[in-house]
C-alpha cells in the first residue's frame, strides 16, 4: 500500500522523500515497482475493465449493489465487496436518479374554485396574490415534504412546515403562520392547485375566516401554479431544506 502511494505522488515529491516520509526503502519501492502484478492484480485490471464499461453504460448511475448484480449476471464470479473496492479506488460512484413522488391528490369530490387570475402572478402591492404549493427533497432519512407559502409580490417564502408524512395537516400550518406573520387585508388572492390539502374543508374554512379570495388552476396544466414553478428551481428547494432544518 505504502510503495503505492508513493508510485501515486512521485510526479509531485522525490521518490527518496516520500520514502523517507512513509518509512522504507528506495531499492525496496523500486523492486516493488519491477515486480510482474500477481494474479489477483491482473485479474482486477480485467475486472476493471468491465466495470468502466458498465458504468459507463449505466450513464453512471451504477452502485456497487447494481453493478456487482450486473458482472454477475454476465458470468463473472466477483462479490460486492470487490467490486465496492475497485469502484472506489478508480474513483467510480454512482450517481442517484432523480426520484418522483406526487404531491398533488385531485381525485376528491370537493369543491373546487375558479381560476380568477388567469396566470396573471404579478402582484403590485405585497400581501394581493398568495401562491401556495407542497414539494419534496430526497434525504438519508427518506422524503421530506415542504408546504409553502409565497408572496408573489417579492416571491418570498411567508409560510412554510416540513414533515416526512404528506397530510393535510402540512399546508394548513404553513397558511396559518403565514397569516401569522403578515396578517393580510381581506380580498386577498390565494393560489393553489386542485391537490385535496387546498380543498380540504378546514382548509378552506381558515381562507373564509379571513376574508382570502381562493383562486385554483386549471385541471392537469402544470404551467398555471406559480408556488408549484418556483419550487421546481433546484436552489430554492435546497435553500428552502436548509433554512427549514436548520432555522
Amino acid at each position: 500500500m505504502r510503495f503505492a502511494l508513493i508510485d501515486q505522488a512521485k510526479k509531485e515529491f522525490p521518490v527518496h522523500r516520500l520514502c523517507q516520509v512513509l518509512g522504507v526503502s528506495q531499492s525496496g519501492y523500486f523492486a516493488w515497482k519491477d515486480r510482474p502484478a500477481c494474479r489477483r492484480q491482473r485479474d482486477d485490471m480485467v475486472m476493471l475493465a468491465h466495470v468502466r464499461s458498465t458504468f459507463a453504460l449505466s450513464n453512471g448511475t451504477y452502485g456497487s449493489l447494481r453493478m456487482t448484480r450486473e458482472l454477475q449476471d454476465d458470468g463473472f464470479a466477483i462479490g460486492r465487496r470487490r467490486t465496492a473496492r475497485l469502484m472506489r479506488e478508480n474513483g467510480l460512484r454512482g450517481r442517484q436518479k432523480r426520484r418522483f413522488k406526487r404531491t398533488t391528490d385531485s381525485e376528491h369530490s370537493w369543491p373546487i374554485a375558479p381560476n380568477i387570475i388567469d396566470q396573471d402572478f404579478t402582484a403590485t402591492t405585497p400581501n394581493q396574490k398568495w401562491g401556495v404549493d407542497i414539494s419534496y427533497v430526497w434525504t438519508r432519512e427518506g422524503w421530506l415534504y415542504l408546504a409553502v407559502v409565497i408572496d408573489l409580490f417579492s416571491r418570498r417564502v411567508i409560510g412554510w412546515a416540513v414533515g416526512d408524512r404528506l397530510h393535510r395537516d402540512r399546508a394548513l400550518a404553513a397558511l396559518r403562520k403565514a397569516l401569522v406573520m403578515r396578517r393580510p387585508p381581506e380580498g386577498l388572492i390565494h393560489h393553489s392547485d386542485r391537490g385535496s390539502q387546498y380543498c380540504s374543508v378546514d382548509y378552506q374554512a381558515e381562507l373564509h375566516r379571513h376574508g382570502i379570495r381562493i383562486c385554483m388552476s386549471g385541471k392537469g396544466n402544470c404551467y398555471d401554479c406559480d408556488g408549484g414553478d418556483l419550487l421546481q428551481d433546484d436552489q430554492i428547494r435546497a435553500r428552502l431544506a436548509h433554512r427549514l432544518l436548520y432555522p
